[in-house]
């Protein structure tokens, strides 16, 4: 299962070698200072936008791709069910990151630690 999380100036999702082959891309990252937000969604796949352009999809099973909407481009790697961290960036090359981890708030709340805002 994908991870998110901060490493120096960068919050970086990391893939597994078969989510690599499945997203058709490597690990995503964004830089630090363009992150506007962090949160935990527990209903990720309505935080999904865009449609997905590449990458694998299964409505409601697994979005692991790049999705391209209205003036956005995310990144996702949501499955099923449960909690996902949502990270919304301002000039970044994805405008939002959706990834269903363990311990989604724990995750978030690095995040928002490296960030300076407390959650």
């Amino acid at each position: 299962m994908a991870t998110v999380d901060v490493e120096g100036p960068d919050v970086v999702v990391r893939l597994s070698p078969l989510e690599k082959l499945g997203a058709m891309r490597g690990n995503v990252r964004v830089p630090l200072a363009s992150v506007t937000d962090v949160r935990v969604s527990d209903d990720p796949w309505s935080e999904l936008r865009g449609i997905r352009a590449p990458g694998t999809g299964i409505p409601g099973v697994i979005s692991l791709c790049t999705r391209r909407g209205a003036g956005t481009t995310d990144f996702a790697a949501v499955y099923r069910h449960g909690p996902a961290v949502v990270v919304d960036t301002d000039g970044a090359r994805f405008d939002r990151l959706v990834v269903s981890c363990a311990d989604a708030e724990g995750r978030a709340r690095r995040i928002a630690a490296a960030l300076g805002t407390p959650r």
